[in-house]
């Protein structure tokens, strides 16, 4: 993977886990909406949304972009260090209990580490949201698609807050396993999405997909417009046409709550490959 070429200062900080000098970062005190990025591979790390001012002379966020961050333990033996999670990159701390925000959280990051984005970059994304049998498979093939900016494993559709992927196991809160994909509408549309969501899995499955069985492996789109509801009614029809007995849900979004971390990019990370979900086309075209 080829990556941005860093100056000395930046990869003292990125590559050896330095800390730049307080209050001297260009992020510190900017409030401006948009997203943080990676200096040096450019992957989405943090929103504007979540930064918050702290006075510790480092920028400060209370959460991060889903599947963004990982966080290890550092060589100090007390302190948490958080890196890019697709290059490695050193970012800097994340501390918990200080009670800034709700959250809780404090990530302290280094300004030399990220790249700033305003908003008016970005303000073509869209997103949409597909259950269909485990997360793992659907999040590894939509990732393949040109277009698709982001996919995060997680849970909608239930009725419990933040669940855990023990809770939802237990088949008791109403959630399903699905994917967000975060998408760039001048390259791919919903439309397609929704086809290639039909072709990777199967839709004539009731509450299950493949080995997988329960209500959270049902199948199902979550609507978060009009124009995304009557695709997707659409492509159902299309299929009952042609003699699937299609029983996917088509549901209006409500909530989505991320995976824990070790389900993102679960198949990248573990080398093995999807065991119920493979491209079977099912669209003339």
């Amino acid at each position: 993977m080829k990556y941005n070429k860093l100056t000395p200062e930046e990869e003292y900080v990125i590559l050896r886990k330095g800390t730049e000098r307080p209050f001297t970062g260009e992020y510190t005190d900017n409030f401006e909406a948009g997203t943080y990025h990676c200096k040096q591979c450019g992957k989405a790390l943090y929103r504007s949304d979540d930064k918050f001012h702290s006075g510790c002379g480092w920028p400060s966020f209370d959460d991060e972009i889903p599947g963004a961050i990982k966080k290890i333990p550092d060589n100090d033996g007390i302190r948490t260090e958080i890196v890019c999670a697709n290059c490695g990159g050193h970012l800097g701390h994340v501390f918990f209990g200080e009670k800034f925000t709700e959250k809780n959280t404090r990530h302290c990051v280094n300004s030399i580490s990220l790249v700033f984005k305003p908003n008016k970059d970005e303000v073509t994304m869209k997103r949409a949201y597909f259950a269909g049998g485990c997360f793992w498979g659907v999040e590894h093939l939509f990732k393949k698609l040109d277009g698709v900016v982001e996919v995060t494993s997680g849970y909608t559709g239930g009725y419990k807050e933040n669940p855990s992927y023990q809770e939802v196991c237990s088949d008791k809160t109403g959630h399903a396993e699905a994917v967000e994909i975060v998408f760039d509408p001048q390259k791919i549309n919903f439309r397609q999405l929704a086809k290639y969501f039909f072709e990777i899995h199967d839709p004539t499955q009731v509450d299950r997909q493949g080995p997988d069985v329960g209500s959270q492996y049902r199948s199902a789109i979550f609507y978060v417009d009009e124009e995304q509801k009557q695709i997707a009614f659409e492509l159902i029809q299309i299929l009952k046409d042609k003699g699937y007995n299609v029983v996917t849900d088509v549901t209006k979004y409500t909530k989505f709550w991320p995976a824990e971390d070790y389900h993102q990019d679960y198949y990248q990370k573990t080398g093995k490959a999807p065991y119920c979900h493979f491209y079977r086309k099912k669209f003339d075209q």
